[in-house]
């Protein structure tokens, strides 16, 4: 697999209510072969945790994952709450994997995460896409306080 070029350290997360972690563990291991380092921090993870990590490991980019189908519910909350902090507010963020109950696809519901702040969504976990976009995204995309630019 080729290596990404473009974003440095990636945070990826779990939603609140979601406690598999497989996909976790495989994002992770997907994330590292194309050469960028990742922080983990597993699965049922709070939004204020989330900030609090932020804070601490200043991310390039953070992953949340969903499989229990409560992503949009749980993605929305936790851009919410990332988003509303200054100095984390340019954090690029993405949100991918079973994202509703319903089972299919839902182009309105991608557009309200996206709205939320999210930069992209792959729903159903588009693999392919997500490395484009890794690949694409400028290193040091993040506009953190006290980051270099």
């Amino acid at each position: 697999m080729a290596h990404s070029q473009g974003v440095g350290k990636v945070l990826l997360t779990g939603t609140v209510s979601d406690s598999h972690t497989w996909n976790l563990v495989f994002l992770e291991l997907f994330v590292e072969e194309l050469g960028h380092p990742v922080v983990n921090l597993g699965p049922c993870v709070p939004d204020d945790l989330l900030v609090r990590r932020c804070r601490i490991e200043a991310p390039d980019l953070v992953v949340v994952s969903s499989v229990n189908g409560h992503g949009y519910v749980d993605g929305l909350s936790a851009v919410t709450r990332l988003r509303a902090e200054p100095e984390l507010a340019g954090v690029p963020m993405v949100i991918g994997g079973k994202l509703g109950l319903d089972g299919r696809d839902d182009a309105d519901r991608a557009a309200r995460l996206r709205a939320a702040g999210f930069d992209a969504v792959f729903d159903d976990g588009d693999l392919l896409a997500f490395q484009r976009f890794l690949a694409d995204l400028p290193a040091g995309a993040s506009t953190m306080v006290g980051r270099p630019a």
